[in-house]
């Protein structure tokens, strides 16, 4: 869909009445120079513009047209300036599908009526483009003209608004509001902003996703001219919260879905409007970082602290100064200051511009890909803040001397003046409100480079399930498919009677396992279906013959002992966002530690080693408090098998899950203890 004709019109044309004298209104502040036409069916003037009756005696075409009219009028419209070869349209009018079932139906004929043509909403404010000075927007707002800068899309108005309120200094150059996204969603206007060299960055502010196929396109081109991309998500679809019957599902939250997906396309998500921000002012100042280490400067002990305490909780990393930095750093300090990082360089530098550059120099010079100096400024109308201009200028020109980027950061908004950040901007500097919401703004700037330094990365695979009904494969026909594709299984079998399971038992030798087989049967250890530590026949007989009371069938294996750790690897197919294998902690506790990552298929080999250390289960596996190592490297060949195993039964495939996967010492392997699969029984057979 080409959106340039519509996004940077020459030609307006403002439909309606009192909302459509503030669109024109909005216009002439914002300095448009190009031509604004105004219809009217009876009034012979709106906002000192004379107006026509009828969109038919335009002088012509419109590029851009805003339609402040009812909600059936509004079709009726959009169905004439596409017939007349209109550019595209705005559509104010609220009451189509987010008002019942009328509604969903007027919306559908909305669309019919665009017949192509690009329509923003309906239920929306518009779009304000600052670099080409066009607002066809109907309400107040607090942006100003730009040369280049960031971008906003949004699905809210109010959010929307709110953002052009800011103080922060930050450049925007284009906020879309797009409502219901009945014909355009952000996807398409994702390809038109990163076409346009003066955009920096794209924020977005998602509520749902319109399309995931044309939303990997569009961020695809956006990475691949170099423009980074940050949201905030809130909300989701219904049909993903499905319910589902493994361990798996309850373990898959939304969330987790969601921001694994993102990761993988290289847009991170941040949690609220804050961090939204400070991500697009850095962003927009810095681009994509090269890393994740971070030197924190401050003058203060408990900023020190602050900082390090929050920088626990995320995934940056402030190395140690090496050496010949800290002999530096001792040098310029003295000896009464601790050379540590987060730096508190106390104050006997304050307002020494000489030693202060000195310093800053030397630490930005250290092992790091991005620093920070946190400086609260003082009120301006009771106090002076000369020694700040000059902590400020002295972490600038030590910015520069090194090349590592740098951010100006205040603990509270309130002591970020909008005039200071601007200045902090022009002298090179990102000006960030918040130290939560500038780690948050750093973290998102270095994923977002990791994500491009990582060509070679596979896509998000599509998710299409055959049609049919699905069946669940008893534990034995579970472990008999994974066992195909190389995933190591428990040795054991099933026994249709006390005879059979005397032979299994003297096959596999004791301790054994015995389990009631069934289908239809998920959580074994709940419904009292397992009985572990059999280590005699007499013992085995009886716990054969009560099994046997509820069940046709058990199923009788080895006893797998002097396990590590015992891991979840289970499969999860998001409506909206495609397949995913989860990993995580497992046992009869996986829901309650809640530990596990996501996966969007299909995976890297790489994606599985950075899983594995993102667990907290991962010290186990590493060697605990005098513990064994676990077979780390077993554990990666079995994931990896795993994923291949979804990979090719996707078609097919509703649920699948291994747990435990019991993880042996270094050298010993992994085995699967439990699993679980559920198909579509059309198709080949499984045996």
């Amino acid at each position: 869909m080409e959106l340039g004709r519509f996004l940077s019109p020459r030609r307006i044309a403002v439909i309606g009445g009192r909302v459509a004298a503030r669109v024109v209104a909005a216009c002439d502040r914002l300095g448009f120079a190009g031509t604004i036409d105004v219809v009217h069916p009876t009034a012979g003037e709106i906002a000192g513009r004379r107006a026509v009756a009828r969109i038919g005696d335009l002088p012509a075409p419109p590029d851009a047209a805003f339609l402040a009219v009812n909600r059936h009028e509004a079709v009726r419209l959009v169905s004439e300036l596409a017939e007349c070869g209109a550019g595209g349209a705005v559509v104010h009018a609220s009451g189509f599908a987010e008002a019942g079932e009328d509604g969903k139906r007027l919306q559908r004929a909305l669309v019919e009526a665009t017949r192509g043509m690009p329509v923003f909403g309906p239920n929306c404010l518009g779009y304000l483009n600052y670099l080409d000075r066009v607002a066809l927007w109907p309400d107040q707002h607090g942006g100003m003209p730009v040369e280049r800068g960031v971008a906003f899309v949004l699905q809210s108005g109010n959010i929307a608004i709110n953002l052009t309120m800011q103080r922060r200094e930050i450049p925007i150059a284009f906020v879309a509001s797009l409502g219901n996204q009945a014909a355009l969603g952000p996807s398409a206007l994702i390809h038109a902003l990163v076409a346009d060299p003066r955009i920096t960055a794209i924020g977005l502010y998602l509520e749902t996703i319109d399309q995931a196929e044309a939303f990997i396109e569009a961020v695809g081109e956006a990475r691949a001219r170099r423009i980074p991309v940050v949201a905030l998500r809130v909300g989701g679809s219904e049909a993903s919260r499905e319910a589902a019957l493994g361990h798996t599902a309850s373990l898959a939250s939304e969330n987790l879905l969601a921001r694994a997906w993102f990761e993988r396309l290289g847009v991170p998500l941040v949690d609220d409007l804050p961090s939204l921000l400070a991500a697009t002012v850095l962003l927009h100042r810095h681009g994509p970082l090269r890393g994740r280490r971070v030197v924190s400067l401050s003058c203060s002990g408990g900023e020190a602290a602050l900082v390090a305490e929050t920088a626990a909780r995320s995934g940056l990393r402030f190395p140690p100064f090496a050496g010949e930095v800290q002999e530096r750093l001792k040098a310029e300090l003295g000896p009464l200051v601790r050379i540590a990082n987060p730096l508190d360089y106390h104050t006997f530098i304050w307002g020494d511009a000489e030693r202060m550059r000195a310093t800053f120099a030397a630490a930005l010079a250290s092992s790091v890909d991005f620093g920070m100096l946190v400086l609260d400024w003082p009120r301006a109308d009771r106090c002076t803040d000369a020694d700040w201009v000059t902590a400020m200028e002295s972490i600038a020109a030590a910015s520069r001397a090194s090349g590592t980027p740098a951010a100006l950061v205040a603990t509270l908004p309130d002591c970020l003046p909008e005039e200071r950040a601007g200045t902090a901007e022009a002298l090179g500097l990102a000006a960030l409100a918040g130290v939560r919401e500038a780690l948050a703004a750093i973290e998102a700037a270095a994923s977002i480079g990791e994500a491009w330094r990582d060509s070679g990365h596979p896509p998000v695979a599509a998710s299409q399930l055959a049609a049919g009904p699905s069946v669940n494969l008893d534990e034995g026909q579970a472990k008999a498919e994974l066992a195909r594709f190389g995933i190591p299984v428990v040795a054991g079998g099933e026994a249709a009677d006390l005879e059979e399971a005397r032979a299994l038992a003297e096959r596999l030798g004791f301790p054994l396992a015995v389990k009631g087989l069934s289908a239809d049967l998920l959580h074994k250890t709940e419904a009292g279906a397992v009985r572990l530590g059999i280590d005699r026949a007499a013992a085995l007989d009886e716990v054969c013959r009560e099994l046997f009371l509820r069940f046709a069938r058990l199923r009788i294996e080895r006893m797998v002992e002097g396990a590590v750790a015992e891991l979840l690897l289970g499969f999860r197919r998001d409506p909206v966002l495609g397949p995913f294998l989860l990993l995580g902690a497992g046992g009869i506790f996986a829901e309650l530690f809640a530990d596990r990552v996501a996966l969007p298929l299909p995976l890297a080999p790489s994606d599985v080693e950075r899983a594995l250390v993102r667990l907290r289960i991962f010290p186990l596996l590493r060697g605990y408090r005098g513990k064994p190592p676990g077979d780390v490297a077993a554990v990666t060949r079995t994931v990896w098998a795993f994923a291949r195993f979804l990979e090719a039964r996707l078609e097919r495939l509703v649920e699948a899950e291994i747990n435990p996967l019991l993880v042996l010492p270094e050298g010993r392997g992994c085995v699967a203890v439990d699993a679980f699969l559920r198909i579509v029984a059309e198709g080949e057979a499984v045996a």
